[in-house]
């Protein structure tokens, strides 16, 4: 099965890999492309953000829980629409283990045979950011880099002398985006603030996603994706008899889920039923519960009131 995919990759963390991937998104889906997006690691609000852009469920590629092999599997299932985009974690090279790229960008950029593009910050850079890509060219054997995008570009003489750096690479430059603290997207302790149910932060990511696209050379990121590996599709697993029912926990409290752990739910014959804990005046009936992850502490007040007079059915 021939899958166009790419991964956009980081240095290091927060250079701005996922306001730049849903841009990307946004680029293909204006030329007529549909996109299904991936994220690297254990991420449960960086997803939230792509699937708002690509109308699209956005399924994580964690090898570190999943292993390699549902992760392929996962990712050859999932990719049923024009385009595959996968963004990933942290630093490209940065993996569970501090000696080995183990459950990193770049392993998993090898396990699905991904194309590359490095997302650099050259914002306190100048000549210097050749040596950085060159350096993450060269670090592994099989880098898998294509391309490469700088964000954060001061002024046009800051452009010039960071494409000059870059010539050594001999790597296309397939976007150039200006300096703007306007385009931040908001974050606390944990990362970035999840978009469920957050119409003023959609709206926003929209609007950033359309202003940071047009810095983009959305034909050099077209041309990347041609002619690309074929990769085994498995058969999927059918579905056992519904045997229990399970209440799952949905609102703005409680919203961490991998979809791949839902449908494997389904697929075991779990029937599920989602219900609000903050809005719902009972549980449904169910055989057993289950409450992901989120941040319930912030909407405390209201859980509590409720959890005095909540009752399953």
């Amino acid at each position: 099965m021939k899958i166009k995919r790419i991964v956009l990759a980081g240095a290091t963390s927060g250079v701005g890999k996922t306001s730049i991937t849903c841009s990307i998104i946004y680029a293909l889906q204006k030329k007529g492309f549909s996109v299904q997006p991936f994220k690297v690691g254990p991420d449960y609000i960086d997803p939230s953000y792509l699937t708002t852009i690509s109308k699209n469920k956005t399924y994580n590629l964690d090898v570190w829980l999943m292993g390699q092999k549902q992760v392929l599997d996962s990712f050859v299932s999932h990719s049923n629409s024009d385009i595959s985009i996968i963004e990933g974690v942290m630093g490209y090279y940065d993996g569970f283990e501090g000696n080995s790229n183990y459950a990193s960008t770049h392993h998993v950029a090898s396990i699905t045979k991904s194309p590359v593009i490095l997302i650099l910050d050259a914002s306190k850079t100048a000549r210097s950011i050749g040596a950085t890509a060159l350096g993450f060219q060269k670090f592994h054997r099989n880098s898998r880099i294509v391309g490469i995008i700088l964000n954060k570009i001061g002024s046009k003489k800051h452009e010039i002398l960071c494409r000059d750096a870059l010539e050594k690479t001999k790597l296309p430059i397939v976007g150039i985006i200006p300096k703007n603290p306007n385009l931040n997207l908001e974050s606390r302790h944990l990362g970035l603030i999840s978009t469920y149910d957050n119409k003023i932060l959609k709206n926003k990511l929209e609007k950033t996603s359309k202003i940071i696209s047009e810095s983009l050379d959305v034909n050099g990121i077209i041309k990347i994706l041609k002619n690309p590996i074929s990769l085994s599709k498995n058969k999927p697993s059918t579905s056992k008899k519904t045997k229990v029912k399970i209440a799952v926990a949905l609102d703005n409290s409680f919203n961490f889920y991998y979809d791949d752990n839902l449908n494997a739910l389904r697929r075991q014959g779990a029937s599920l039923t989602f219900f609000s804990p903050i809005k719902d005046k009972r549980i449904p009936k169910c055989d057993g519960l289950y409450i992901g992850g989120g941040f319930p502490e912030i909407l405390g007040h209201n859980l509590s009131k409720k959890s005095n007079h909540e009752k399953i059915n």
